[in-house]
C-alpha cells in the first residue's frame, strides 16, 4: 500500500510540471505556421519568445514574435547568463530565456520553443525529458518552392538556406520525433498528439 501511494505521489508531482517542447526544421518547412496553429488549439501550451538581433520583418511585433534587441544588449545578456541557449544563425544572434522556461514549467504549462538545430541540441542537454520534434518538408522541390515563394529573402540568402539543409539534417539524432509537413492540419494534429502523449512517457524515470 505504501509503495503504491509513493508511486502515485511521484507520478502526480511529475505531471503537474510542464514540459519543454522543441520544434526545429529547415527554413521553408512551415515551422512558424505550425507553432502558431499549435498555440491556438492547445490552451496548456505557451510560446517561448526568443531574443534576436535581426531586424523585425513586416508584421512582426516586438514582445510577441521576438524580443528585438541590439547586438550589444544581446551580448550583455549572454554575460549575465540569461539564456539557456543561444547561437549565431545567418549572421544574427538568437537566444532562449532561462526565466521564461523555468516559470512556465513550474506553473504546469508546456512551453513551445521554435528554435534552430543548434539550440535544440543545447536544450536537449539541459532538459533531456523534453519533447523534441523535427519537421521536414514532403520533398526537396517543395522546400525550394516554399523558400522562394515567400518573398522574404534575397537570392543569396535563399541559396545559403538551401545549402544548410544537409547540415541541419545531421542534427536529427537529437530529436525524438520526425514529422513530415505535407498537410498543415494533419501535421498540427500529429504534433499535438505527440505533445499530449509525451507528458506520460518515462514518467517514472
Amino acid at each position: 500500500m505504501k509503495l503504491l501511494q509513493r508511486y502515485v505521489r511521484q507520478y502526480k508531482n511529475k505531471i503537474k510540471k510542464g514540459k519543454v517542447v522543441v520544434i526545429s526544421a529547415p527554413s521553408g518547412s512551415g515551422k512558424t505556421t505550425i507553432c502558431k496553429e499549435l498555440l491556438k488549439c492547445n490552451p496548456n501550451l505557451v510560446f517561448s519568445i526568443s531574443y534576436t538581433t535581426r531586424p523585425a520583418r513586416e508584421g512582426e511585433v516586438n514582445g510577441k514574435d521576438y524580443f528585438f534587441v541590439s547586438k550589444d544588449e544581446f551580448l550583455k545578456m549572454v554575460k549575465k547568463k540569461k539564456f539557456v541557449e543561444w547561437a549565431k544563425v545567418y549572421n544574427n544572434y538568437y537566444g532562449t530565456s532561462k526565466e521564461q522556461i523555468v516559470n512556465a514549467i513550474n506553473s504546469g504549462k508546456d512551453i513551445l520553443l521554435d528554435i534552430d538545430v543548434q539550440g535544440g541540441k543545447n536544450i536537449k542537454k539541459l532538459f533531456p525529458d523534453g519533447i523534441f520534434i523535427f519537421v521536414l518538408p514532403p520533398s526537396w522541390s517543395e522546400l525550394k518552392q516554399r523558400i522562394t515563394s515567400r518573398g522574404k529573402d534575397t537570392p543569396a540568402e535563399i541559396s545559403k538556406r538551401l545549402r544548410n539543409v544537409n547540415k541541419e539534417l545531421s542534427y536529427l539524432r537529437y530529436y525524438d520525433y520526425i514529422v513530415i509537413n505535407d498537410d498543415l492540419a494533419d501535421t498540427v494534429k500529429i504534433i499535438n498528439t505527440i505533445i499530449s502523449a509525451g507528458k506520460y512517457i518515462n514518467i517514472l524515470n
